[in-house]
């Protein structure tokens, strides 16, 4: 079983911006040294818990102090932007790291209605026109443009010598099928979908059109984790950030509020039921139980990588919870 990190760059309350960026940088040093495959970094646009707007800006910083794992994004969010660009920027990246680059493909807009009208005038249209976007973006990576299209003549400079790995995120089944018709790996959100997943994989396999020959299909799922040396201490952490999902979900984010703010908060009747049905979707627990779960999920999923997902209040316990399923799972 492979395991990666994906990095949402949350902001504790007792800590700014450039500390929870300071920590990501650190967390993708310590997923180098464990042994996990790639690190991703999530583009998130003024939501005042998660500090990073910009991953190209994090992923030049993050690659030149790691030597190994994989780095990217988690996702470009490329309705906001034009393909030449995003290529450019990430086929820059993959010529300063050859052979490390992902690009995470991501179609939400990450952010309020207000920022997404800051970013983009017409998003809703660019969210339609993604297949369009998609196919535009890897031409520009392959140089492969119809030599009477408007932008056969021109380069995605630089080029390095190995090309960005495209990765399409989703959590539909839609999403899938762009995935499998454009033959990318598809790396599917459970942690963010109320869909069946195991029939959203299966109609991505069953539709991939492999763009090379014997290329196979590649999935991964990013799943939420909390570990701790025990169960009760793994529930302790956990319930910060469950508190903090809730806001948001009201529509109040804010920064990750401590243990000890969290136990004090009151829960009415229906966020109770809501907290609930966070939990579901977490794998919370000791290292033996973490590992079992995700074996679980490997025969539900059929899939050889997970993304783990973890936000904590303290980055000493976020940090040690990545040790410990490292040194479960992959030792």
């Amino acid at each position: 079983m492979k395991l990666s990190i994906l990095d949402q760059s949350p902001i504790s309350s007792n800590q700014k911006a450039q500390h929870a960026l300071i920590e990501s940088m650190k967390l993708a040093q310590l997923g180098d040294v464990l042994g996990y495959t790639r690190y991703w970094i999530a583009e998130h646009h003024d939501l005042p818990g998660l500090a990073c707007s910009a991953p190209e800006v994090m992923l030049g910083y993050i690659g030149a102090q790691t030597n190994r794992i994989r780095i990217g994004a988690g996702a470009v969010l490329l309705p906001h932007y034009k393909p030449y660009k995003v290529a450019e920027v990430y086929n820059m990246l993959e010529t300063l790291f050859p052979n490390r680059i992902d690009i995470g493909i991501g179609r939400s807009p990450g952010g309020s209605a207000e920022a997404t009208n800051a970013l983009n005038d017409n998003f809703l249209q660019k969210v339609y026109q993604m297949p369009e976007l998609v196919e535009e973006l890897l031409h520009f990576f392959h140089q492969d443009f119809p030599s009477d299209h408007q932008f056969s003549k021109i380069s995605a400079s630089p080029i390095p010598e190995t090309t960005p790995q495209p990765w399409m995120l989703g959590t539909s089944e839609k999403s899938a099928i762009l995935a499998a018709q454009n033959g990318l790996a598809y790396a599917f959100g459970q942690f963010m979908s109320e869909q069946d997943g195991t029939s959203i994989i299966e109609s991505y396999r069953k539709s991939f059109q492999p763009k090379i020959q014997n290329q196979p299909p590649q999935v991964l799922v990013t799943v939420p984790v909390i570990c701790a040396e025990t169960k009760e201490k793994a529930e302790e952490i956990a319930l910060s950030t469950l508190i903090w999902q809730l806001f948001i979900d009201k529509g109040k984010a804010q920064t990750i509020p401590s243990i000890e703010v969290a136990k004090k908060y009151k829960l009415s009747e229906k966020e109770n039921e809501q907290l609930s049905h966070l939990k579901k979707k977490m794998i919370i627990g000791n290292p033996k139980e973490v590992q079992e779960a995700l074996h679980q999920l490997q025969a539900k999923y059929k899939v050889d990588e997970f993304m783990i997902l973890t936000i904590t209040h303290s980055p000493e316990e976020r940090a040690n919870s990545y040790k410990l399923i490292a040194q479960e799972v992959l030792s």
